[in-house]
């Protein structure tokens, strides 16, 4: 009964898992591995450019920026089935998400790994905390992808319970008293 009852739970647990990921958007800075089920010359680990394009065997340039992992499954085995292989099997996953950065009236502002779950207030709590001159309800997000980061039109205020996204660049401004 109770090993039954942890297959559910493990079975529901991955496809929670799985979800998030297929909403995901890849971006510059993820480290994604491809695997092709028995084809291990076209199975890498690589990670996405600047240009938000991957080196791929066989098919060359792919821009994958903005393409969840499961969409980017789609397009390899579309450009791999003919040509190449009859029937390919291709697993996408994301083994490092880009980092996420923190600047203003924090203790150590920089850039830190991004960890699915990420909150705002967990985030602070990797910088080190807030400093002594910041302020708690002032806290902004802009996120990757942005057009200009001097326009602070694109800048979202946030609470310490929102979600952080990888990329995002939080910022913590300075309290008046």
């Amino acid at each position: 009964m109770f090993s039954r009852i942890a297959l559910l739970f493990l079975a529901a647990l991955a496809s929670l898992s799985y979800a998030d990921d297929a909403r995901y958007e890849l971006g510059a800075g993820d480290l994604v591995n491809i695997s092709v089920y028995d084809e291990k010359d076209l199975s890498i680990e690589v990670r996405i450019g600047l240009s938000g394009e991957i080196s791929y065997p066989l098919l060359g340039d792919i821009r994958v920026a903005g393409l969840s992992p499961k969409e980017l499954e789609g397009k390899l085995v579309e450009g791999l089935k003919g040509p190449y292989l009859i029937d390919p099997s291709v697993t996408v996953t994301v083994v490092e998400y880009r980092p996420f950065y923190i600047t203003g009236e924090v203790e150590k502002p920089g850039s830190y790994p991004f960890h699915p779950g990420l909150t705002v207030d967990k985030a602070i709590s990797i910088a080190g905390g807030f400093t002594e001159r910041a302020s708690k309800g002032r806290i902004y997000v802009q996120h990757d992808g942005a057009t200009s980061s001097d326009d602070s039109s694109e800048r979202i205020s946030v609470k310490l319970i929102d979600v952080v996204k990888p990329g995002d660049v939080l910022t913590v401004e300075q309290s008046f008293f």
